[in-house]
């Protein structure tokens, strides 16, 4: 879509700008078009930016809607801290911010943060894994950037910190991508650390992970978790691959947040804080949720 429209075209349709980190996991691009379909429905114009993981590119793109003077933001930030000054940019130009999925630190400069309860996400993997497993040697791959991946993390080491049978050998970032993920799942294995348990901050990086271990011919026998629900983790799943996947909803995501905006714009009060349902998804319930889609 083209950034500028025609004036009198805008002048009878309100127009939205969303800023996005990136587009390479489909996560993303489905909610995307959970806030496009809402938007559309109603008429109206989403300009969607993507930052490509480059918070300064983000906070220039969201300049750009504010020079445009968009009706309203949405942002899934790169960075959790270093996105304030974009927020305090939009504040200053008086345009409502709705923080989708990632979480900001600074709250009070967005209207609303709409996104999945992530510290549940941690819980429903730690639960999981002490079901199956009486001990366990740990491997985190994190993304301690975002505030949603740390929330993941401590979810699950709340689930496991008193039990000492549960050691976690060693975090490393993956930043939430394929190739990073599987860089430092190759780092443990040349380690020679030994662990039986990967908890991925989401299913990009249990793929990298994963295929380090296929490379490696080490992966019998090790827990893979994921987060996402994605239709490949599913695959994977129902083919006994990765272990299980605590999925999200990108469409309701971005369908209901887009919602959520025109709530504002009528001049009806939000929460500050909503969330979206998140499940866990393992080789027992899979084909429940269909392996072909998000859902």
């Amino acid at each position: 879509m083209r950034f500028k429209q025609n004036q009198i075209e805008r002048a009878r349709r309100k127009v939205f700008g969303v800023a996005m980190p990136t587009i390479a996991n489909t996560f993303f691009v489905v909610l995307n078009n959970g806030l496009n379909t809402i938007v559309e429905e109603n008429g109206d114009i989403l300009i969607t930016l993507i930052a490509n993981y480059d918070q300064e590119l983000q906070n220039a793109q969201v300049q750009k809607f504010i020079d445009e003077k968009v009706d309203f933001i949405f942002i899934i930030p790169v960075d959790s801290e270093t996105v304030k000054p974009a927020l305090e940019a939009s504040r200053e130009a008086g345009i409502p911010v709705i923080n989708i999925d990632t979480p900001v630190y600074d709250k009070e400069l967005v209207l609303s943060i709409i996104s999945s309860d992530n510290y549940k996400i941690g819980t429903l993997i730690g639960l999981d894994l002490i079901q199956r497993l009486n001990s366990a040697k740990i491997v985190i791959i994190d993304f301690p950037e975002s505030v949603s991946t740390t929330n993941r993390v401590n979810g699950f080491m709340d689930i496991i910190k008193d039990k000492p049978q549960y050691e976690v050998v060693e975090i490393l970032p993956g930043d939430t991508q394929y190739l990073n993920s599987k860089k430092a799942m190759e780092s443990v294995i040349d380690s020679g650390i030994e662990f039986n348990v990967v908890m991925a901050v989401n299913d990009l990086s249990a793929f990298g992970a994963m295929d380090a271990l296929d490379e490696a011919g080490i992966n019998s026998g090790i827990l893979i978790y994921g987060v996402d629900g994605s239709p490949e983790a599913k695959r994977l799943i129902a083919q006994g691959k990765m272990t299980a996947s605590v999925a999200q909803s990108p469409n309701e995501l971005g369908m209901y947040s887009a919602e959520m905006a025109y709530v504002y714009l009528e001049g009806k009060p939000i929460s500050d804080r909503i969330f979206i349902p998140v499940y866990l998804i393992d080789q027992q319930n899979v084909y429940d949720y269909g392996l072909i889609s998000w859902n």
